[in-house]
């Protein structure tokens, strides 16, 4: 029998800030906190997180064991993380999450309920976060974009595998099947898929939620989502079937409407054609619009969701696009996409 229920490991790089509001999440937690441990690997910040994980470690009701190591990425300080985990089972949650209050409770009547070998929960937001990451929570979340693909509904468009800002396995996973790969973005798409190819018991748990803040700029998305597109090549690279037909259609979008918009002065068919597009790309966005506003109840977070959902079905089609350029047909051995400067 473990120590804890509950082995909660958080990677940070960089992010002091966001790391005070995530342990504080876990301070409001309803369940109790004698059976809960948090492990917080910081995979080699330069700013202040040493100081401020000291202060938070005086100041919390349950344990935290902090770890500093070189900057080696997520996936590596996930892994780290669960070699000292003392946890039945182990918890993913990004640093620029916060839990709600009943995470570890929901978390705990599914696993009474399931038994599984491995889960994942949904991301949100909450009314105090910025119109704009309302906005990117809309385009991420959306069964209008991409939240069919994420588990947050019930008609999911892809199968469905954890991801790492909600996530947890359960000890035995990891003793038998090993960590998470060392990719900078995808490694717990690759880990998940794993998992679920095993034939372990992989279930979505909608109840359990985390509150993510996301990118605070548009251009930051941008980067992200661009790197995801090129990710997904690199992850079909490792294994194929993480590649899913639905995975196409933001780059024959973005290549097909840019190539009919140049062609369109060729003839009138093709004008036609491209007009005919945008009208139907306009009453998605119009849709997008409504329903976000429905939503959130924010006109600026509901002007600003069509814009964000384009730049991520632009952003993603011409990642996997660039990546599948650089990766596939010339055979380079390795392309991550924006790298300077990408978690500043």
């Amino acid at each position: 029998m473990k120590k804890y229920l509950f082995s909660i490991i958080v990677p940070s790089y960089n992010r002091s800030d966001e790391v005070v509001d995530l342990i504080h999440s876990f301070n409001t937690q309803t369940f109790s906190h004698e059976c809960f441990e948090v492990l917080l690997v910081d995979d080699g910040s330069t700013d202040n997180t040493a100081t401020t994980v000291d202060k938070l470690i005086k100041s919390s009701s349950f344990r935290i064991r902090f770890f500093r190591r070189d900057h080696e990425g997520p996936g590596p300080a996930r892994n780290y993380g669960m070699s000292q985990a003392e946890g039945d089972y182990f918890l993913f949650i990004d640093s620029d999450c916060i839990a709600d209050p009943k995470w570890l409770d929901q978390l705990s009547v599914a696993i009474e309920a399931e038994k599984p070998d491995a889960f994942g929960g949904p991301d949100s937001v909450l009314n105090s976060f910025t119109p704009l990451q309302k906005a990117i929570d809309f385009a991420m979340t959306s069964f209008l974009t991409t939240g069919g693909m994420r588990g947050h509904s019930k008609k999911k468009l892809a199968k469905f595998y954890p991801r790492s800002f909600n996530m947890g396995i359960h000890h035995k996973i990891y003793e038998t099947m090993g960590g998470m790969g060392t990719l900078r973005h995808g490694q717990d798409l690759e880990f998940s898929r794993r998992i679920v190819a095993s034939g372990a018991n992989v279930i979505s748990i909608p109840k359990a939620i985390v509150y993510h803040k996301r990118r605070t700029s548009l251009l930051k998305f941008f980067r992200q989502i661009f790197n995801w597109g090129v990710a997904r090549i690199n992850l079909t690279l490792i294994d194929s079937a993480i590649l899913e037909p639905l995975h196409f259609i933001p780059t024959i979008g973005t290549i097909g409407y840019l190539v009919i918009l140049i062609l369109s002065p060729v003839h009138p068919y093709i004008f036609y054609f491209w007009l005919f597009g945008s009208a139907l790309v306009f009453g998605l966005l119009t849709v997008i619009f409504f329903s976000s506003l429905n939503r959130y109840k924010d006109l600026r977070a509901a002007m600003l969701a069509p814009i964000v959902s384009l730049i991520q079905i632009f952003a993603y089609g011409f990642g996997f696009s660039i990546g599948f350029w650089k990766r596939v047909i010339r055979k380079n051995k390795e392309y991550t996409g924006f790298v300077k400067k990408y978690y500043q």
